[in-house]
């Protein structure tokens, strides 16, 4: 915690001041996460800051979240460079049942997470992440979050190097009365109303502690909206579109200010979302459906635990797995179905008709005994954005639909080539090592994802990248009914991106 100990003493020392402008400045890299910005909203109209960012520098159009596409397994992903079967953070909710046998815990609540490190012996992730990998190489981190505090907490849950503040909480604790005096009190967000307030307190904290007191090498900022809002109003709606408005008005008044500091010129910025979005369409739930089979004692039981998209089967061992996963492959609103394997290079899973873990970077001790999403298709919504799903709600991700898994990303700064469109893939993996890259430093071995070279000025073409696909199908007879699955996947050299899945029923 060196670092920190020269902040916590210069900020108690004298009010906030920039830092000189000058031709000196220091490279840096700054990660903003705009959490559930499809890359279709980032147009001219809709968006014209962060539009403008794009057209001076790269547009992935092939971006990929990792799967399940949920808020708390993509952050650990974009913060440590791993699938959830490296990071070990599967789902939105999880059950673990050394913390609590009776409940499910919500990822998006931190003090449940802290709950889950505890009972881990600090393994709440299972790899470092990125400010713990800066901290080793004596450069410096500092992140803020307007979102969840669960999802705030994974962006640097040690509270490395110059640390972590969330409107709830900073990290190190130290760090609050340095908060308090920089920031003042926190806005209060009347129920349903948009949170841009919060994104708009998280951006001073970057600015007046990330890079007025600590001078961080590496920015990281989590914007939460248009999440919750599209969440409660749906894809493309006019409250939708009005708070991109105000988001894109926010990152527009981020960059202004790291103009007038002087440092923006030596930044390079990496913009990323955790997952995209889609309209919902369904009204039924897994849970429901397996009580009413007979296959779950009732909704609140623990013989057959549903935390999300994953399925614990406590009780009945394989033959009641191979009896749930067989309903759920029945099932027209049950899209694909994966299970267990005993080897991590096997690509179809343990019960017919299903694919590995393995296949789609699940597979970790804390993995369920069965992973499951809703049907899909392309239709479009009345907005005119396509994309539904078959789970309940107005809108929302955690499906293998391409829509759910395509996320936004944009690069633009000195080390990055100008105005290029790449349809070359790229994934929230591939952000720890390409910030490292960026700043010159060594990309630990073992990671997940890849520099994403060809954006670099000395990297090559994006027409010149090899990209490869290949498919996975697993299919199965069941009382006359043929369940096919297909997985799609994508391959950068040794780096996989899974793309989706369709599912057919024939009779």
């Amino acid at each position: 915690m060196r670092p920190f100990l020269i902040l916590a003493t210069a900020v108690a020392l004298t009010q906030c001041t920039a830092p000189p402008t000058d031709e000196a400045q220091k490279p840096r890299v700054l990660i903003l996460v705009v959490d559930g910005l499809r890359p279709d909203y980032v147009t001219p109209e809709l968006m014209p800051r962060l539009n403008a960012l794009a057209e001076q520098g790269v547009r992935g159009l092939a971006h990929h979240a990792v799967f399940p596409t949920e808020t708390r397994v993509n952050g650990p992903s974009i913060f440590t460079g791993r699938y959830p079967g490296g990071h070990g953070q599967m789902g939105n909710t999880v059950f673990f049942e050394q913390v609590d046998s009776s409940r499910v815990l919500n990822a998006g609540d931190a003090a449940d997470l802290r709950l889950i490190d505890e009972a881990t012996n600090s393994a709440l992730l299972t790899a470092p992440s990125l400010g713990e990998i800066l901290e080793e190489q004596s450069l410096t981190y500092f992140a803020a979050s307007s979102g969840g505090s669960g999802s705030g907490l994974l962006m640097n849950h040690r509270g490395a190097s110059a640390g972590l503040v969330h409107h709830t909480f900073a990290l190190p604790d130290t760090l609050d009365s340095i908060v308090e005096e920089l920031l003042g009190p926190v806005p209060s967000i009347p129920t349903g109303s948009p949170s841009v307030p919060l994104a708009a307190r998280a951006i001073d904290a970057l600015l007046r502690i990330g890079v007025d007191r600590a001078d961080a090498d590496v920015l990281a900022i989590w914007v939460t909206e248009p999440d919750g809002t599209g969440h409660r109003h749906g894809v493309g709606a006019p409250e939708t579109l009005s708070v991109l408005a105000d988001v894109d008005a926010e990152i527009g008044r981020l960059l202004d200010r790291l103009e007038e500091r002087g440092v923006l010129a030596t930044t390079n910025i990496l913009v990323t979302s955790d997952h995209g979005f889609s309209t919902r369409t369904g009204s039924e739930s897994t849970s429901a459906l397996l009580v009413e089979a007979g296959l779950k004692t009732s909704s609140t039981s623990t013989d057959v635990v549903v935390a999300g998209s994953a399925i614990h089967v406590r009780e009945g061992g394989e033959e009641r797995i191979s009896s749930i996963v067989q309903l759920l492959q029945k099932t027209d609103w049950v899209g694909p179905v994966f299970t267990r394997t005993g080897s991590l290079e096997a690509e179809v899973g343990s019960q017919a008709g299903t694919v590995a873990f393995s296949a789609v970077g699940w597979s970790h001790e804390r993995s369920s005994d069965i992973l499951v999403s809703p049907n899909w298709s392309d239709a479009v919504n009345g907005f005119g954005y396509a994309g539904e799903v078959t789970s309940p709600g107005v809108a929302g991700h955690g499906s293998s639909s391409p829509l759910d898994i395509r996320a936004t990303f944009l690069a633009s700064g000195p080390d990055v080539k100008p105005g290029v469109t790449s349809r070359v893939p790229t994934g929230n993996i591939d952000i720890v090592p390409t910030v490292l890259a960026l700043l010159g430093t060594s990309v630990p071995d073992g990671l997940d994802g890849r520099v994403i070279s060809e954006a670099l000025l000395d990297g090559p073409d994006v027409v010149d990248v090899e990209v490869v696909a290949d498919s996975i199908v697993a299919t199965t007879g069941l009382d006359g009914l043929r369940y096919t699955l297909t997985v799609h996947r994508s391959w950068v050299g040794p780096t996989m991106y899974f793309d989706g899945t369709s599912v057919s029923r024939r009779r």
